[in-house]
């Protein structure tokens, strides 16, 4: 792939980093390499990366800490606010998984990992958060998403969502009252080019949730055994 696109890369590792930026610029990408979370937030400001492949065991602060400070100094999705994460650690336990989602995580990989599906990885996360907004505002109940201000609110209060959470209830709003499988889920917001962990899907539904239902009657619901549905509530 040929691109120009700029990726920041916090590792603290010298090895690892000097590692993962040769391979990252030969895959085509311009690379800004940082080792500490503080370093990290500097370099957020001045280069304005494309994404960020981020580290969670900083000597600083932790990675999850560093994608909290960029959400608040840089609210927003977008080229005006934060860029899209993909957290790097060697901790797979599910309370990771939910603390990288909460912090505004896009995707996370555990070491040791495969180059080459890093690089699909991150190719994932770009393709998913940057020019795929449909032309049209969408409307369910009282759920609106609008895709050229890249926002959404819910009874007319506006809910804050990473790029990833943006992309996965456009596709849910765009199909509403139909039911979407795990896979078809994972193929149209992911869209990863192997065969990717659909577990993920039911991470970021449930934090999905977290930030639409609880402002109103629920609108996303599971389809035990088939995958998940946003429909209007019930009269």
């Amino acid at each position: 792939m040929t691109t120009t696109q700029r990726l920041l890369l916090v590792e603290d590792e010298p090895t690892l980093r000097e590692l993962l930026s040769a391979s990252l610029r030969l895959a085509g990408f311009q690379v800004t390499p940082a080792e500490t979370g503080a370093q990290a937030l500097q370099a957020v400001s001045e280069e304005r990366p494309d994404l960020i492949v981020l580290d969670v065991m900083l000597p600083d602060i932790n990675g999850f800490e560093v994608a909290r400070l960029l959400r608040e100094r840089h609210p927003g999705p977008g080229s005006s606010g934060h860029p899209p994460v993909l957290f790097l650690t060697a901790r797979d336990a599910a309370e990771d998984r939910i603390s990288g989602l909460r912090a505004g995580g896009d995707d996370y990989v555990t070491k040791p990992f495969n180059l080459e599906e890093l690089v699909l990885r991150i190719q994932a996360v770009l393709r998913r958060t940057s020019g795929r907004q449909p032309d049209r505002r969408l409307l369910v109940d009282d759920l609106a998403l609008d895709a050229d201000s890249h926002q959404v609110t819910r009874g007319g209060h506006a809910v804050q969502l990473s790029p990833t959470e943006f992309s996965l209830l456009r596709v849910l709003m765009e199909n509403a009252g139909q039911v979407l499988s795990r896979h078809q889920l994972l193929d149209r917001v992911w869209h990863y080019d192997f065969d990717g962990d659909d577990s993920i899907v039911a991470s970021y539904i449930s934090y999905l949730r977290r930030k639409i239902d609880t402002a109103g009657p629920k609108l996303i619901h599971t389809v035990r055994g088939t995958g998940y549905v946003l429909r209007k509530p019930s009269p």
